[in-house]
């Protein structure tokens, strides 16, 4: 057996349905639309189209603000890292790699839930004000990137 052998089981595959060919097809003339009616058009009708009532879509009121420009942060608590060794320096590479975080995207922002027990230097985007502090309580030190 080689390569130049092979073929599809027997019945797995389908011969390409092939629309509007002549009556002796048995998918002619009217290619399986039935006579005229809106149906029976090309592109109508579209995606949302509700036969002249205002659409769903546009029914609904829109709703909120969404700011292009706000940074979204990767959160990490003062607990998940006492993971690390004493005198670790801590970045966002360092998380990843521990799997504390699963992706930076616009930058890492220490919040301050939990206990620290360990002297850390940890480097982030952002810190919580609780967290500078639990952070250099504990004999470590908190750089802003």
């Amino acid at each position: 057996m080689d390569l130049s052998n092979l073929s599809p089981a027997a019945g797995s595959t389908h011969n390409k349905y092939r629309r509007g060919r002549g009556h002796a097809s048995g998918n002619g003339k009217t290619a399986g639309k039935g006579h005229k009616g809106q149906k029976a058009r090309s592109g109508a009708p579209r995606l949302g189209f509700e036969g002249g009532q205002m659409p769903l879509f546009r029914r609904l009121p829109k709703r909120g603000f969404k700011n292009r420009n706000a940074k979204e942060y990767a959160v990490v608590n003062v607990a998940a890292l006492n993971r690390f060794e004493e005198d670790a320096v801590i970045d966002a590479n360092t998380l990843l790699a521990y799997g504390v975080i699963s992706k930076v995207m616009d930058g890492v922002k220490v919040l301050g839930n939990g206990e620290l027990t360990k002297k850390l230097t940890v480097k982030a985007t952002a810190f919580s004000a609780v967290a500078k502090e639990k952070i250099e309580a504990a004999g470590g030190t908190a750089e802003v990137i």
